[in-house]
């Protein structure tokens, strides 16, 4: 609901970010998983040239929960341990520790109890619903996704923070800001209280 939109802004300002959504594009391309998602989904959901094809990918697990869940028990390990990768290269070089990692799914699998806080970015259906149409998505297969996920008004609850994106550009902006400086005032005490 805004991910790729706010992540950019977090770098602006001098945040080290990292999307998860780009990791399992990485993954996608490795031939021990596509393996393994062979053996899940069968010949039909590859390319004739070998290649993973992502919509028919998307048709089979976003109407079928067992095959989605499986999917993801094969993804998620494999992304973690590159978060993981990722944090240890990092804390050897930055002093402030800041990170942004954008997640989806992170309620819906209990992940957040992996991070120190939260940020949830959200909008109005409607408005999420169009970005995806927009996206090449079909309106079916967006409600399909967004049927898949936690409502909302749940991750917003559970979230430290959160990021209303149905306004413009310079309103996320503010909030992205305004948020950066509470993490770094965050990070910063605990910085001195591990010292």
């Amino acid at each position: 609901m805004g991910k790729s939109t706010v992540l950019p802004m977090f770098e602006k300002l001098g945040v080290v970010t990292l999307d998860t959504d780009r990791i399992v594009e990485s993954l996608l391309t490795e031939k021990d998983v596509l393996e393994k998602i062979r053996r899940l989904l069968g010949d039909n959901a590859f390319n004739k040239d070998g290649s993973l094809n992502k919509k028919k990918v998307a048709d089979l697990i976003f109407k079928n929960d067992v095959l989605r869940h499986a999917l993801e028990d094969i993804l998620h390990p494999l992304v973690f341990e590159r978060i993981n990768f990722f944090l240890d290269k990092i804390k050897i070089n930055r002093k402030d520790k800041v990170i942004i990692i954008a997640v989806p799914l992170l309620y819906e699998r209990g992940y957040e109890k992996r991070f120190d806080r939260t940020i949830t970015v959200h909008t109005k259906g409607e408005i999420a619903l169009n970005r995806l149409e927009k996206d090449g998505t079909t309106r079916e297969e967006a409600l399909l996704r967004l049927k898949s996920q936690l409502p909302i008004a749940k991750k917003v609850k559970q979230s430290d923070f959160v990021i209303d994106n149905n306004g413009t550009i310079e309103e996320a902006m503010a909030q992205v800001d305004i948020i950066y400086k509470e993490l770094l005032k965050l990070s910063q005490a605990k910085l001195g209280a591990s010292m």
